[in-house]
């Protein structure tokens, strides 16, 4: 009996398909990996672009393994169909599938005859390990976010401030609206999306996932955090910084500097062999050695000034991947590229974070990031 493992969907959502194939369709899609060879089944019409691109040693559509009762009409029903019906003449009885395949795919896969078992580690260290290219496309992301990055923060740090503290910036109230609307064109223009900013000033950056909203004002801090996409590679950016117009209040600098010291921790205790855990946890001691506390805060009325989410995240095709850096993180291996971003926020105050991105290796890890950290950007 073949052995033999399945990714399926369609490959400018899946994710985990793109990076297995490098071949980019917006029609369904699926790749069967052999022991000696793999086969991909793409539409019709992109079969030749498939053959001259795409990682697969042989290229078929779903004509080419039309089963007895023939396709279905609907295209996403039609390449389950063949998937099953190739996976019944290959000789494979079960088949190892990836966490993202869709249901429509193990219906029809069951259909033909074939088990289908899910296997949560396929495709993981794959998707974990970046290769040099990967790791060239994410540096190029990150130079090109922390040139976003630095436009946003002099934007704030520029501006002027009324008698009542709200900036304006050409004699118009700065918001947060602005801001966006600044660093969406200047990304659109080099090639990026840019569809989820955050610019989150005053008690609304207690939120850490607040995009922020309305007039920014003088003396207070604005968290900003860009993870832009590249429409090109498809992949990520992802860098926090947080800027005060003018004055900067004590307790917003003595966070602030908690900040970067627990930053500095993780960045030393980061290498291949530790845990995700294990790097949250040198966040965790110098947030709590400072004063502070961890986790959400308890009603609206808890002042304590709180770490309320975990140190960081992979990052590649999906801003959000394995490993996390929190609790009951696993082990980094080298060529996982996560974000280091300690965060401290206080419901009256409002919030302060930075991050940075960084490929793990065994000795350490490389930080993609050359931007200041600082809250003054005049």
């Amino acid at each position: 009996m073949a052995e033999a493992s399945l990714i399926a969907g369609i490959p400018e959502i899946n994710t985990a398909l793109y990076r297995r194939i490098r071949f980019l369709v917006g029609d369904p899609a699926a790749i069967i990996d052999l022991p000696d060879r793999s086969l991909l089944i793409v539409r019709d019409i992109e079969v030749e672009r498939a053959r001259r691109q795409a990682r697969a040693d042989e290229v078929a559509c779903p004509r080419d393994f039309e089963p007895a009762g023939g396709l279905s009409g609907d295209r996403e029903t039609a390449t389950a169909q063949a998937t099953g019906e190739a996976l019944r003449r290959l000789g494979v009885r079960q088949v190892r599938a990836h966490r993202s395949t869709p249901l429509i795919f193990t219906h029809h896969i069951a259909q033909a005859g074939v088990e289908v078992v899910y296997d949560p580690d396929l495709g993981m260290r794959r998707q974990r390990c970046k290769d040099e290219q990967e790791l060239a496309f994410l540096r190029e992301a990150q130079a090109m976010t922390e040139q976003a990055m630095r436009l946003a923060c002099e934007l704030v740090a520029h501006a002027e401030a009324r008698a009542d503290g709200t900036l304006l910036h050409g004699g118009e109230e700065l918001t947060s609206e602005r801001v966006r609307a600044e660093v969406d064109v200047f990304l659109m223009r080099h090639g990026y999306a840019n569809e989820h900013m955050i610019v989150a000033g005053g008690p609304q950056g207690a939120d850490c996932h607040d995009m922020g909203s309305g007039p920014l004002r003088t003396g207070q801090p604005v968290i900003i955090d860009i993870f832009p996409r590249n429409k090109q590679t498809r992949y990520n950016g992802d860098c926090t910084r947080t800027v005060v117009h003018g004055e900067i209040p004590d307790e917003v600098a003595h966070m602030h500097a908690a900040v970067c010291e627990a930053k500095r921790a993780a960045i030393e205790t980061t290498r291949a062999g530790v845990t995700g855990e294990d790097v949250h946890r040198a966040v965790v001691r110098v947030i709590e050695d400072r004063g502070y506390h961890m986790g959400l805060h308890e009603g609206d009325l808890d002042d304590r000034i709180r770490m309320v989410h975990g140190t960081g995240h992979g990052i590649g095709l999906d801003v959000h991947e394995p490993p996390l850096l929190d609790l009951a993180g696993p082990e980094l291996l080298a060529g996982d590229v996560v974000t280091i971003e300690p965060g401290l926020y206080a419901l009256k105050i409002g919030g302060v974070r930075v991050e940075d991105m960084v490929a793990v290796t065994p000795e350490g890890c490389q930080n993609f990031n050359t931007l200041p950290e600082g809250l003054t950007w005049a």
